[in-house]
């Protein structure tokens, strides 16, 4: 399973390349951006495919490489289990970011036009641009419970 991690990482090499030149080029940065994009989402499909398929027969060889005698039927729903409860670990923080992201951006923003009308509104601004942030704090939580459990 970590060759297949490594195996991603000269994408998101590549990713971040072409993210700095597309800034440069206006408007056709932009498509290369939007290609870029898609490249990344059927990688990491692919690289999902390929983890999903080799995760519990992959922890089943590993036990018996260190010498532990376990049935096959024992080790592959415990991989299996450890498999969903980290995945679902990801899609927490993953989708709670991402959340939190859309949140601060847009109460932010009108924290900030609020506040060059009227200063004194600051402390009320930052509280709801704080309750945003706490979404994120709240995926996190939850992935690392997701974790424990694992």
């Amino acid at each position: 399973m970590t060759s297949a991690w490594v195996i991603g990482l000269p994408l998101v090499a590549v990713a971040v390349v072409l993210a700095r030149v597309a800034r440069r080029h206006g408007r056709s940065g932009m498509f290369i951006l939007a290609a870029m994009g898609g490249l990344l989402m059927v990688g990491a499909v692919a690289l999902l495919a390929a983890t999903l398929a080799a995760g519990p027969a992959a922890a089943a060889g590993t036990v018996a490489a260190a010498g532990v005698k376990v049935a096959a039927s024992a080790a592959a729903p415990a991989a299996a289990s450890n498999t969903g409860a980290l995945l679902g670990a990801a899609i927490a923080v993953a989708g709670s970011t991402i959340g939190a992201g859309i949140a601060v951006a847009y109460a932010g923003a009108a924290a900030l036009a609020v506040m060059s009308e009227r200063p004194e509104l600051f402390g009320r601004a930052m509280v709801i641009v704080g309750l945003a942030e706490g979404i994120a704090i709240y995926g996190l939580i939850i992935g690392i419970i997701l974790i424990g459990k694992a």
